[in-house]
This record gives C-alpha cells, sequence and structure tokens, in this order.
C-alpha cells in the first residue's frame, strides 16, 4: 500500500477526480482510497510512486509520498 499526501483538493469532485487518475495508472491494484479531510490517498498494487504522483499532477494538484 502506497500513501500519498495530496494538495489543492477543496471538494468531492476533486477527490473523485484524483481516485479515477490513480486508478487508471498501471500496476494499480485492489483499493484506491482518497481523503479530502486527510488530504491523502492510498493505493494499491505496485505502481512506481513517480506513476502515481506524476497522474495526480495531470488532474491539478500537488502529490508527494507521505513520510
Amino acid at each position: 500500500m502506497t500513501t500519498l499526501t495530496i494538495q489543492g483538493m477543496t471538494c468531492g469532485h476533486c477527490v473523485m477526480a484524483v481516485k479515477e487518475a490513480l486508478a487508471a495508472v498501471p500496476g494499480v491494484e485492489g483499493p484506491v482510497a482518497v481523503s479530502l479531510e486527510k488530504g491523502e490517498a492510498q493505493v494499491g498494487g505496485s505502481a512506481p510512486v513517480a506513476a502515481l504522483v506524476a497522474a495526480v499532477t495531470a488532474e491539478g494538484f500537488q502529490a508527494a509520498e507521505a513520510q
């Protein structure tokens, strides 16, 4: 499970956009959970972090691997 911090989400539409973008990344398997309140996403599978961050960035948000 990979956890990303996401900045810039302000509503449910933002959450769905991030969730759909992450789910479309090759290597993502299982759950994709995005929390507006926590500003984070948890992604199952073996997708590289760089690909996950790129997918979120392409939707207009900022992302980084949670520390």
